[in-house]
């Protein structure tokens, strides 16, 4: 029993140095497809094209196969707090890497989130075994879901139609806003996903059923929407704030749709939801810190009418000659004109 917990620690550990990773070979990535092209925070896709974009969603996919390897050979309660370590891992690299320092105070922003992570996760609630695709249908279609799902969708579309146009580049919580409130439906789905995986492979085919296709497509629509507006955060933010950020909403948008879904805390003790609320502030906690201790990005130019070449600047010397200066700055020249005596005559 010891070796396996050994196994599944070493591979969640591994399993968050990947994913921190990823995010830092992403968004080098995303700078370099940004300078032969439109950046991915202004809806380009050059990125698609750029090798090392690629390397770090490679690197992304063996962190979340090692992660679910992980829980495998150790409980949730063991792998699931490692998952914070990803947050470190990144907010590091990106100090060395790609000179975003990260203060005191946004060390201990980092500190809060995963002591509020862990404390979340070590008093979550067990959910009961299911046993067919047909059960998470059922609960999928209660009607308390129903209006979560059709709160998502309507905050999802609000945030991508309304507010990312005129505020994402501005408001770091505009683009992982989507991604938090449309994740919560990717991990709903890809459970579901998983456990007919699951239950086929023991024997009891979920293929037949068209709720799993359901939730293939709801799964597959929901991560290409994440990614595309992880990508514009990343491409747009500092990389040690928004790997935080991202987490914190994550997880307690998850949470908060399991609890709705698989009614995770019926019959749960006082003392737990409360250190689930303490958990809860802390995340929140330090994500004000965060926050709070971001260095300023500096600003892109949005708008239409904004010179985008050097400007030219038009003097009338003493002698009626026009004078031209080109510069970026548009500053008058340095020069002492003399008029001549009969200039006024």
């Amino acid at each position: 029993m010891f070796s396996s917990n050994l196994i599944g620690f070493i591979l969640a550990v591994v399993s968050s140095a990947f994913i921190g990773s990823s995010f830092i070979i992403k968004k080098k990535g995303l700078r370099k497809a940004g300078v032969n092209g439109a950046r991915a925070s202004s809806g380009g896709y050059g990125y698609l094209l750029e090798p090392l974009w690629w390397v770090g969603m490679f690197t992304m996919i063996v962190g979340e196969i090692a992660n679910f390897i992980a829980y495998i050979y150790a409980p949730a309660v063991l792998v699931t707090p490692l998952g914070a370590l990803s947050i470190i891992v990144s907010a590091v690299l990106a100090h060395f890497l790609l000179n975003e320092k990260l203060q005191k105070m946004g060390m201990l922003g980092c500190l809060l989130c995963v002591v509020g992570s862990t404390i979340i996760v070590l008093h979550a609630p067990q959910e009961e075994s299911i046993n067919s695709v047909e059960e998470i249908w059922e609960l999928a279609t209660q009607p308390a879901f129903l209006l979560f799902v059709g709160s998502v969708v309507a905050v999802a579309l609000v945030l991508i139609l309304y507010c990312a146009p005129r505020y994402g580049q501005t408001n770091i919580m505009i683009y992982i806003g989507i991604c938090s409130v449309i994740g919560s439906l990717t991990v709903m789905s890809v459970k579901a996903i998983g456990i007919a995986i699951k239950l086929t492979l023991e024997g009891l085919n979920q293929a037949k059923y068209f709720q799993t296709w359901i939730f293939a497509m709801v799964a597959i629509t929901c991560i290409i929407t994440q990614l595309n507006y992880l990508n514009m955060a990343l491409d747009t933010f500092n990389t040690a704030l928004v790997s935080p950020i991202y987490y914190a909403m994550f997880t307690s948008f998850t949470i908060f749709a399991s609890a709705i879904m698989f009614k995770d805390y019926s019959g749960q003790s006082a003392s737990s939801i409360a250190s689930e609320l303490c958990g809860f502030i802390t995340v929140l906690s330090g994500t004000a810190v965060l926050h709070s201790t971001r260095e300023p990005d500096p600003p892109l130019i949005t708008d239409l009418y904004t010179p985008l070449s050097p400007k030219v600047s038009w003097y009338i010397q003493g002698n009626g000659e026009l004078w031209k200066q080109k510069g970026e700055d548009g500053s008058p020249p340095n020069f002492i004109t003399f008029l001549r005596p009969d200039y006024f005559k």
